[in-house]
């Protein structure tokens, strides 16, 4: 495994992209979606996104409810099986075919940006 990608300025990368701190208010199964993903509602403090997540290989919905997550707030809206996805939920595959979300090392205030 190597790091392919170009360089970028540190500049440009937290001009195009806005991460935030949510909490995970809700998750629920999706089973129009084509993908094994999750619905979820999280609270960034100012405003709630929905997103479609894929973290159900590890999670159960229950088990999501109240944790911080790292989210991409700033791509638009992507519509999944007639679900409007607000914001990407952050996650690391661990090779075997399962996600881990990302989240804080310790709680913080909903809305935090991420640098």
């Amino acid at each position: 495994m190597g790091i392919d990608e170009a360089d970028i300025s540190p500049e440009r990368f937290l001009e195009d992209v806005e991460m935030r701190i949510g909490e995970i208010r809700s998750a629920e199964r999706f089973p129009e979606a084509r993908k094994d993903v999750y619905k979820l509602t999280v609270d960034f403090g100012s405003e709630t996104r929905r997103s479609a997540a894929g973290l159900t290989d590890l999670y159960d919905p229950d088990d999501l409810v109240g944790r911080q997550v790292v989210a991409v707030v700033n791509l638009g809206t992507v519509t999944i099986a007639g679900f409007e996805s607000e914001c990407l939920v952050t996650g690391v595959d661990t090779g075997g075919g399962e996600v881990v979300h990302l989240q804080p090392e310790r709680e913080v205030e909903n809305g935090s940006r991420v640098y």
